[in-house]
């Protein structure tokens, strides 16, 4: 099993189907599968097999040829966020071991101060954007020793067999990308995926997403998340069309919807909050998809995307299992609920995916593992297995067996079971506010705080209290033109949540720390919340 044969297939059936469209470009099948072809072969010329070859660029063609073209020349990919910072950067390549990087023309100073620090990497290759992008000078001004721009890079196949590679693999648990965690709880750990395991995962989000071969896929999630949730393997695979977007704006995606005729996108909640917050939110009159994850959306916010038209599809998962795992599967007997409360139910995240085992809830710290009583109220550790669960992490096999403890793959995010069998997120465990010996879901408290009218989004933190150890700090964004009174936000919240739960600091805020897949920050929050 290996995604390489979605592209080998889609570009067979329908060679003359649009691939690809990113502003005035575009490429069919056909054109797609031969700039792989092609590019695979110079890799393949030059790397040995698992050598890992790097991508640090946004959303652009380029890394989606990436995604076939590194893993068809027997290399394994490492996509890297565009947001990170040079020392960041330094430390991920240098634990992967990259001997090949391709970036985009933005990063090139980035790049120019860190090849110094990377002693394996021996070929560097530019790629410039000419839809978007700043086109810098010659590749020879750069700084950068041995740099090649993409296009030179590309007529190197024209000197090598011309003999098509084969789109299959030796072994279907080969590692065909390496993903790294975000690090926000020490060093970033390079994540696994197999071929076997992004292919089963690719059917799943075809399935889930219902993509057809006339969807039109709007990219608002960093396909180097996760590998874009293996969206650009499932996109092929339906013969669908992958529309890039170098950055997500409010007026870019709306543009796409209106002018491009999208029709699925992905993203985590904030991609959801641009949307329903921008001044051009209109109706639609066609049936658009947004898939949703990396933070419970509130069901005020599923709401108003309702409202619009749009369906909201809510899945749950992490960087150790390819993604989604788990989806908030709609149930009929929904259509008979008052909005709010089929939104609260939206909210979930649900059961596992077709691809995916059962997802558990299981007492924290005991072995064997135990399942918690699934009363919708007794927090556990939410534990998965499966096809679609990382082979493991790359160069750290104690971190492997200590994730993989008792069988099954700890994510460190607390949720309760309901007695539908539907799971739902709390916190994380480090997340939780414990006050006054009482367990605080913050995810709780924002859904109510954000379902205020005045209110955009909000994050809330546990900050230390002499008398009961932790309470809970809000930090609130205001929608644009709106006014709050801060004590008028905590008695709403009083009239929704029990009294130990309402956080008595409200902070007004300007914006909200937050990764590159749009999650928020705590940590920086609770830094801001003691001083330090």
């Amino acid at each position: 099993m290996t995604p390489l044969r979605f592209l080998e297939r889609s570009a067979q059936v329908f060679p003359d189907r649009t691939a690809v469209i990113y502003g005035q470009r575009s490429a069919t099948y056909g054109e797609f599968a031969d700039e792989v072809a092609r590019l695979a072969r110079i890799l393949a010329d030059r790397i040995e097999p698992g050598e890992r070859i790097a991508y640090l660029t946004p959303n652009v063609p380029e890394m989606l040829v990436a995604h076939y073209a590194v893993p068809l020349a027997g290399g394994v990919l490492v996509a890297l966020n565009s947001r990170l910072a040079g020392p960041e950067l330094v430390y991920i390549l240098n634990h992967a071991g990259v001997t090949t990087l391709f970036f985009d023309a933005e990063f090139r100073h980035t790049v120019s101060l860190i090849v110094d620090q990377v002693p394996e990497l021996t070929t560097t290759v530019e790629i410039v954007d000419t839809e978007f992008g700043t086109v810098p000078g010659d590749v020879a001004a750069s700084g950068i020793p041995g740099l090649e721009s993409y296009p030179d890079f590309l007529t190197r196949a024209d000197d090598l067999d011309p003999t098509p590679i084969p789109w299959t693999v030796d072994d279907e648990n080969t590692v065909i990308t390496i993903n790294y965690t975000s690090g926000t709880t020490g060093k970033p750990k390079g994540v696994m995926y197999t071929h076997r395991g992004a292919y089963l995962n690719s059917f799943g989000e075809t399935f889930h997403n219902e993509f057809t071969g006339h969807s039109r896929y709007l990219w608002t999630l960093p396909m180097f998340h996760c590998n874009g949730w293996c969206t650009p393997w499932a996109v092929t695979q339906a013969s669908a069309t992958h529309v890039c977007l170098r950055a997500v704006r409010a007026d870019a995606v709306w543009d796409a919807i209106d002018d491009l005729g999208v029709t699925h996108m992905c993203g985590a909640p904030t991609v959801c909050t641009t949307i329903a917050g921008s001044p051009r939110a209109h109706r639609l009159d066609r049936p658009l998809h947004i898939t949703t994850a990396g933070a419970p959306p509130s069901p005020t916010v599923i709401g108003q995307l309702e409202a619009l038209g749009i369906t909201v599809v809510h899945v749950y998962g992490l960087t150790e299992v390819y993604g989604p795992y788990t989806i908030c599967e709609y149930q009929d007997a929904w259509d008979d609920l008052a909005p709010a409360e089929r939104a609260t139910k939206l909210s979930r995240q649900g059961v596992g995916m077709v691809q995916a085992e059962d997802a558990r809830v299981v007492a924290q710290g005991t072995l064997p593992l135990t399942d918690v009583p699934a009363d919708g109220e007794t927090m556990g550790e939410i534990v998965l297995r499966g096809n679609n669960v990382m082979a493991g992490y790359f160069k750290d096999p104690d971190a492997t067996r200590e994730a993989f403890a008792g069988g099954w793959f700890h994510t460190g995010d607390l949720g309760v079971m309901h007695p539908d069998g539907y799971i739902q997120l709390r916190d994380r465990a480090k997340d939780i506010i414990i006050s006054g010996g009482e367990n605080i879901s913050t995810i709780e408290v924002e859904q109510v705080l954000v379902s205020h009218d005045a209110v955009l989004d909000v994050a809330v933190v546990g900050v230390p209290d002499e008398k009961w150890g932790e309470r809970p700090r809000a930090y609130v964004l205001l929608k644009p033109g709106a006014t709050l009174a801060t004590d008028d936000l905590i008695a709403y919240a009083k009239t929704l949540l029990a009294g130990y739960k309402v956080p008595r600091d409200i902070v007004i805020a300007d914006d909200l720390p937050r990764t590159s897949t749009g999650k928020v920050l705590k940590f920086e929050l609770r830094k801001d919340a003691s001083g330090s």
